[in-house]
């Protein structure tokens, strides 16, 4: 099967029928689809691909490692929110000569003594929706927050994410999203594999005795 939306869930239900369920990355089905794209064509290439002796695959993941996944995304997903909100305030603020350094600590500490503030000469109107809009910080932040939360809870109780927490550099969420996106291993047959797979090996664009190296690719999105 091709690795797309909800063939998780699909695989899971068809080894629980006995069958034997791999999953392949669509970008390495796609170059044995010989004509228009169509179900057939699809389901020939998919048949064509699984046949490749060198065709890596995508480990099956389990109810519980998608759902420590779907809160990784979501934080990610409230993240990014909470840095568009950040940024537009102080946008906002500069067309008023009023200037916050970046973080999210100094909007906190700043807002409040800039709606204080009387002889900035923002209208009435400005203060409310500055007010409106701290508000919404506040709240993305608190979501991050509670997420972050669930997502220690999970950490201590899983020993796998606990060890590797233990390596220099990685914490609570890089380790539980590896453990999350990885799974077992044992699927990869070393330590080279699982590197590629991450992508954390250098993009390669080599032709006949010249040899380039470009940076890494991370190609599998942790978080």
């Amino acid at each position: 099967m091709e690795a797309c939306g909800s063939a998780h869930f699909w695989a899971r239900k068809l080894q629980k029928m006995g069958h034997t369920v791999t999953l392949m990355a669509p970008q390495f089905v796609k170059p044995y689809v010989k004509t228009n794209k169509n179900d057939a064509a699809d389901a020939e290439a998919i048949c064509e691909a699984v046949t490749r002796p060198t065709m890596r695959f995508v480990p099956i993941k389990n109810a519980e490692q998608q759902g420590i996944l779907s809160i990784h995304r979501a934080r990610q997903g409230f993240v990014k929110a909470r840095t568009a909100q950040a940024n537009q305030i102080r946008g906002l603020l500069m067309e008023y000569g009023i200037t916050i350094p970046q973080g999210i600590s100094n909007i906190r500490k700043k807002i409040p003594i800039i709606l204080e503030d009387g002889e900035n000469e923002l209208p009435g109107v400005f203060r409310q929706l500055l007010h409106r809009l701290n508000n919404h910080l506040k709240e993305l932040n608190d979501q991050v927050t509670e997420l972050e939360s669930q997502i220690q809870i999970w950490y201590r109780n899983n020993e796998a994410s606990k060890k590797i927490a233990c390596i220099p550099g990685i914490g609570p969420l890089t380790a539980s999203a590896l453990i999350a996106s990885i799974g077992d291993a044992k699927c990869f047959k070393n330590g080279r594999q699982l590197a590629a797979w991450l992508g954390l090996v250098p993009r390669q664009h080599s032709s006949g005795s010249k040899t380039l190296l470009q940076g890494i690719s991370k190609r599998v999105t942790l978080t």
